[in-house]
């Protein structure tokens, strides 16, 4: 088609279905207006498929056209383009050398990305003989000089002398496949090219690492240099030069809720056995678990975050903490918790470092030119659900990074020249196995697993998954496994299957938003007070925190979630305390007072190992005044026992681990100064 024909086209177009935007624009100084590729497929097939073949030439042409559209002023607009035919929306894996040159649609969710800089878009050379002066509009990696000098009598081919250039905004990210659809495999990457208006604050925000978003653009090459001599290698980089970008509310409006689909949900929603149906649904195969998938149930739909009037934010994500003894079935049940929310992500922490859950900073010379930003796990799977298997194998400097993810809901990092703080809205359901092989009712939890007690504060439930030997239960899940592998494997279906699932958790948590009722919130504070009042007076241990009461409100809102119900009710508020109860008994019970104490959940010093720090340390001020400084181990051994202590060895080595004692000889203690 002739270039005077496509102008005039576009032209025609432009002021029959886009004059208001046009006007707009420019009354607004706005550099750039949006047009939908399906009208104009509908005004001219012809035209539309022209463009898609060769893009650049055609928009160039476009926008000329807006020229001899009746325009106050002089406008320069870029014409950006969204909504491709779906045969122009390609996998970044499925992208070949026949889409070089061509404009395509890509989706992905932003790995990397550089800071903005200003880039060359025309450069203006001088001939050094006849000072003829030309202008060359840049479009590679490099400046590149006029081949000769334009001046008819001259016709240089020498070099020439740059005196002025134009500059635009620019920006190179890099964007990965969506993670659920790249179940099993390893997610594609490609480089996108951003300039001009596509990098405004705003848009800046829209593409920065963790955030999932959908690229038009033409796909271009450069060739690869190699060697120390710059020469060109036969294989080519690509990188996608944006004509517009989108941002997509991935994890949950992908998901197309029909009508029908709505119905069901609203049916299921009012069943009083729906509770017993979700948990029916989770891993169906493996028996038993109901308070711990039910917990699972809970951390899907999520309670409801809240801004405080001061700017507080209170996170509504839920955090879970499973130890299991081996073949527990620990590690099945998170990859599937995973696979039952978009975005959700699966990692196991033998191998995962603070970069790879948080974010890092990585050197890319070729596109992004130094120093850049590559979000982690956490970062990736925003405003879903991160698994953590091994939990207690991640470093202890790697799970310090966890901790602002877990309680602010964000990740900060500050590293060669790079400050930023990118959103990690994340539930983390996180499994740990005990150290001594299986798990030890009658010990700390943090004598069990390399967790810091920091860290282990911030879970809102923790549960033991215990293998222990009892004939009546073992004989029902050997006939589970037999039924639901190998003779009834009907019987291993989901009640509800998990497309469906993914749909009432996408539903139930853009529509609905629980407020906490009075009756609601008195029966929370009741179980709190009443709970909070059995350590009245100091001696007894403490059986629950503010952070156990926050937990609580936050389960409330969950289950009413799952019902549709956008008030919180007494029946909620019984559902989550009866978890915290669950949850409590498993860790905090303390065997030799037959009481509840929070510190033991949460790895802290235990009222119990206290009092008998307390008398130990008595017993040492005493011996003091007989040995001097320095006193027999055997000694304060000797004495504590006499007072009823028979740990006192293990007081003694939590006591130097701490460095409340240090030992200056082999069976000599002293206390640390101060």
């Amino acid at each position: 088609m002739e270039e005077e024909i496509i102008i005039e086209k576009f032209s025609e177009f432009l002021r029959e279905f886009y004059y208001n935007e046009l006007t707009n624009a420019i009354n607004e100084s706005k550099k750039s207006i949006s047009v939908d590729f399906s009208i104009l497929d509908k005004f001219d097939t012809e035209l539309a498929d022209d463009f898609l073949e060769n893009p650049e030439e055609v928009l160039s042409l476009a926008e000329e056209a807006i020229a001899q559209i009746d325009l106050p002023g002089e406008p320069k607009l870029r014409i950006r383009f969204f909504n491709l035919p779906e045969g122009k929306q390609i996998r970044i894996r499925n992208i070949r050398a026949e889409h070089i040159g061509r404009l395509i649609s890509v989706d992905g969710i932003v790995k990397r990305a550089s800071e903005i800089r200003p880039e060359v878009s025309e450069a203006i050379f001088e001939c050094p003989d006849c000072s003829e002066r030309m202008t060359v509009i840049q479009t590679e990696r490099s400046i590149k000089p006029p081949f000769r000098c334009t001046n008819s009598a001259c016709r240089n081919t020498g070099k020439f002398r740059l005196v002025n250039q134009s500059l635009y905004d620019a920006r190179w990210i890099v964007i990965e496949e969506p993670s659920e659809i790249t179940s099993g495999e390893r997610p594609s990457e490609i480089t996108i090219f951003l300039k001009e208006d596509l990098t405004t604050p705003k848009m800046q925000n829209r593409t920065d690492p963790g955030n999932r978003i959908k690229i038009v653009g033409v796909l271009k090459q450069i060739p690869r240099r190699v060697g120390r001599g710059g020469g060109k290698s036969r294989q080519l980089d690509i990188y996608l030069d944006a004509n517009h970008v989108e941002s997509v509310e991935i994890e949950w409006e992908e998901l197309v809720i029909s009508s029908n689909d709505e119905k069901r949900i609203k049916k299921l929603a009012k069943d009083p056995l729906i509770f017993q149906k979700l948990i029916g649904s989770i891993g169906p195969s493996m028996y038993g678990m109901d308070e711990i998938k039910e917990a699972i149930i809970l951390q899907l739909f999520s309670g409801e975050p809240h801004i405080l009037k001061d700017r507080t934010r209170i996170r509504g994500n839920i955090h879970i903490l499973l130890v299991g003894d081996p073949a527990s079935g620990k590690s099945q049940l998170m990859e599937l918790a995973s696979r039952f929310i978009p975005r959700g992500k699966y990692v196991s922490g033998s191998g995962v470092t603070a970069a790879g859950l948080t974010a890092t900073v990585v050197r890319d010379e070729q596109f992004l030119g130094g120093w850049v930003l590559e979000a982690g796990a956490l970062v990736m799977a925003n405003k879903s659900l991160c698994a953590i298997d091994e939990f207690s194998k991640v470093a202890v400097t790697d799970q310090i990074a966890l901790q602002e993810a877990m309680s602010l809901e964000t990740i900060s990092i500050a590293k060669a020249s790079i400050v930023a703080t990118l959103p990690a809205q994340t539930a983390i359901l996180a499994g740990a196995n005990p150290k001594l092989g299986r798990f030890d009712p009658y010990i700390p939890i943090k004598e069990q697993i390399d967790i810091s007690d920091v860290l282990l504060s911030r879970f809102d439930l923790k549960f033991a998954l215990k293998d222990i030997p009892q004939p009546e239960l073992d004989r029902k899940i050997a006939d589970h496994i037999l039924r639901t592998r190998h003779f009834e494997e009907e019987e291993a279906k989901p009640i509800i299957e998990p497309e469906f699932l993914r749909k009432y958790v996408a539903y139930a948590r853009a529509r609905y938003h629980p407020v906490l009722t009075k009756e609601a919130g008195e029966k929370i504070k009741n179980f709190y007070v009443d709970m909070r009042s059995r350590a009245a007076g100091g001696e007894s241990p403490v059986p629950i925190t503010l952070r156990q009461y926050e937990a609580l409100i936050r389960m409330a809102e969950a289950s009413a979630k799952i019902k549709l119900n956008n008030k919180v009710t007494e029946e909620d508020a019984d559902r989550a305390i009866t978890l915290m109860k669950g949850s409590l008994r498993e860790f905090g019970f303390e065997p030799e007072t037959g009481k509840i104490d929070i510190d033991r959940v949460e790895g802290y010093v235990t009222q119990l190992q206290r009092s008998k720090i307390r008398v130990v340390r008595d017993v040492i001020e005493e011996l003091i005044e007989k040995f001097g400084k320095r006193v027999p181990r055997d000694e304060i051994i000797k004495r504590a026992r006499e007072q009823g202590i028979d740990n006192a060895d293990d007081i003694i080595r939590k006591m130097l681990n701490e460095g409340m004692l240090f030992e200056p000889t082999p069976g000599m203690i002293e206390k640390a100064p101060g």
